[in-house]
């Protein structure tokens, strides 16, 4: 047996160990919003509940292992001391990994992650109108674990008020498990879906993806393609040149044919199949091709 003491490892180690045993983790898509009104989305799946009475999560956004610094989520609710813990299904979680690329501060990873705001009913930040469970939610303490990279940052939430879509209750009025359709997060780059188990999500650039509000208006609004499909599409870095969609069509001819026929309902099914098989590249070639 392999035994470990943590001070004899790096921080980088014992986090991936840390993340290799524990889980499944559930993800707390947290919303919060600076002092100028500025919003910001971000996961953390170090999060749970606590307590019914009164309604208590927790969630931390750690410092940074590699730099000690801190995150965006984690000052603003220093500042503001109010939250939205959204939960995240299957049908969100490609938004959900791109928003976690980190954007500059201010940009709005709702737009980038093609996200709708609904605004909340008793606090300031804004709900993902997605999210099939929305807990505004007042923070009552942060607890800081420590000072050096990788400590935790302990944000105690009371849940206010709290929103579920009612298509995913059952005949009693609960949340049914398996409309619910939750994820839950596991070492690297693995997921569990809890109605039907492991997959893996590969992590967003280290590079910034351009996300979905930079893509042309027909794709963020087909009717074909899903949340995730545009997730996977707005976590390139650049969108592929004329050259190299000429190439493509040139080698592929069924390809050619179909965007000759300007069929765009069939073009977009297309593009979902090379999203299926995790080439987006290939899905924005046969998108973009005229």
């Amino acid at each position: 047996m392999l035994s470990i003491e943590p001070k004899e490892v790096s921080v980088g180690k014992l986090h991936q160990y840390l993340l290799g045993a524990i889980g499944p983790r559930p993800i707390a898509f947290a919303s919060t919003i600076d002092e100028d009104g500025k919003p910001n989305l971000s996961p953390f799946s170090f999060f749970n509940v606590f307590g019914a009475n009164p309604p208590v999560l927790i969630f931390s956004p750690a410092r940074r292992g590699r730099d000690n610094t801190t995150k965006h989520t984690f000052e603003n609710a220093k500042r503001v001391d109010e939250v939205v813990i959204n939960i995240v299904n299957y049908d969100i979680v490609q938004q959900m990994s791109l928003s976690s690329t980190e954007y500059a501060e201010g940009v709005n990873e709702f737009d980038k992650a093609g996200l709708s705001m609904l605004k909340s009913d008793l606090v300031k930040p804004f709900r993902v109108a997605e999210s099939p469970v929305q807990l505004e939610c007042k923070i009552k303490e942060i607890v800081e674990t420590g000072t050096e990279g990788g400590a935790g940052n302990l944000v105690i939430c009371h849940v206010v008020k709290m929103h579920i879509k009612e298509e995913i209750l059952d005949e009693s009025g609960f949340i049914d498990q398996h409309k619910i359709d939750q994820v839950a997060r596991m070492g690297g780059n693995w997921y569990t879906r809890a109605k039907m188990g492991m997959f893996e999500v590969p992590k967003p650039l280290s590079t910034l993806g351009i996300g979905v509000d930079a893509m042309p208006e027909e794709i963020r609004k087909s009717t074909v393609l899903t949340g995730n499909d545009l997730g996977k599409l707005g976590n390139v870095e650049a969108l592929p040149e004329n050259g190299e969609i000429e190439e493509f069509l040139n080698s592929n001819s069924e390809e050619a044919e179909l965007v000759k026929s300007g069929d765009k309902q069939k073009i977009h099914k297309q593009a979902q199949v090379y999203l299926e098989k995790d080439q987006p590249e290939n899905a924005w070639k046969i998108l973009l091709a005229k």
